[in-house]
């Protein structure tokens, strides 16, 4: 069900760029032309200015709990992450009603401008999100109108030099279109106290967007603080401490494709850190027999014609809600537990790797 919701959310985050936030500039620039808001129509902006942070958080904190290698966001995160997508999108649409206030032919140009920008880059990254090149671009070309209001993250791993790429550039954006909407405004409909209380909320709006993503970052990030010695996330994670009257280094529970080590092939097993078997030794003269190896039963096999890790993350829900279908399934109806193939594309000795058992 958690699959479901995250492409929901996708879905609705990609429906919410494309309705609500023109339908914020649009509102936002007659406010300034006309010099004058009407009380729905301030509701109606702030609805949408809300609408765009909220979706962006909520895509964030439900695609983290649908993924078990993702740490689940907190609502303390979540709640500071509305409010920095909610000031820098309010910086960012003030600042375009403004240029577009007064230059409408060159803030047409400076959006498509940027928004082919956005998207050469998004493509550059190589996302993977479809099945085919295709589709990919397509997407890569929506996820670039999101880009021309805020900062989306569509690729795995660290996004830190990114993000701070794609915010230097909004900056000097937003300084450079609030400035020649300074020098050229109307003087007849807006005062100058007007105009630069207009500029001090742009700016101030911006600040506290970038505060807040500091305080996300640095305190309340799932995978830990930013400057914590822990970094890295559940990967790095620093080792449990062994229960009482147990070894360090005892296995809890091995997978169950691999057999368990018995007690005598624990204790004669050579290059053991506890034992004092010396060094060398003397061969001796008759090798002992083979224990007899169980016959394997064989076991259900699912075959994917997919390399393990490696197909889309869109097509990833698909294919696992696809599979614990068939599992259920297959373990309903059969004895032993059925066990996961993937394609390999190297040789057949490595087939063993990608087979899991469930």
């Amino acid at each position: 069900m958690m699959f479901e919701s995250a492409d929901i959310s996708m879905l609705r985050l990609l429906e919410t760029f494309l309705k609500s936030a023109p339908q914020l500039v649009l509102q936002l620039s007659i406010m300034v032309q006309q010099n004058t808001i009407e009380p729905l129509q301030g509701l109606s902006a702030s609805a949408s200015l809300v609408s765009l942070a909220w979706m962006i958080a909520s895509y964030q904190k439900v695609l983290r709990d649908s993924r078990e290698d993702k740490m689940p966001m907190s609502y303390k995160g979540a709640v500071v992450q509305i409010l920095w997508h909610l000031f820098t999108i309010a910086a960012r649409a003030i600042a375009f009603a403004l240029f577009a206030s007064v230059f409408q032919l060159y803030f047409g140009i400076f959006i498509v401008t940027h928004w082919c920008i956005m998207t050469f880059w998004i493509i550059q990254g190589e996302t993977d999100f479809c099945m085919s090149k295709w589709e990919e671009i397509i997407y890569n070309m929506v996820v670039g109108i999101i880009y021309i209001f805020c900062w989306f993250n569509v690729k795995e791993g660290r996004s830190r030099y990114r993000m701070c790429i794609y915010y230097v550039i909004t900056l000097s954006e937003n300084a450079a279109l609030t400035i020649l909407w300074f020098l050229y405004y109307d003087r007849k409909t807006t005062s100058d106290f007007d105009a630069l209380i207009l500029v001090c909320v742009v700016s101030s709006s911006f600040a506290l967007g970038i505060f807040f993503m500091f305080i996300y970052y640095c305190l309340l990030h799932p995978n830990g603080p930013m400057f914590s010695p822990r970094v890295g996330g559940c990967i790095f994670r620093q080792r449990p401490a062994p229960a009482p009257g147990s070894p360090a280094d005892a296995v809890t529970s091995p997978p169950r494709s691999l057999p368990r080590t018995t007690a005598g092939e624990r204790d004669g097993a050579p290059g053991e850190r506890d034992s004092c078997v010396p060094v060398f030794q003397v061969r001796p003269s008759a090798p002992p027999a083979p224990a007899a190896r169980a016959p394997r039963t064989e076991r259900p096999v699912i075959r994917i014609d997919l390399p393990r890790k490696k197909y889309p993350a869109w097509d990833a829900h698909f294919i696992d809600r696809r599979l614990r279908k068939t599992i259920l399934a297959l373990e309903y109806a059969s004895p032993t537990t059925p066990r996961l193939q993937y394609r390999t594309p190297g040789v057949p000795q490595e087939v063993l790797e990608y087979e899991t058992t469930v």
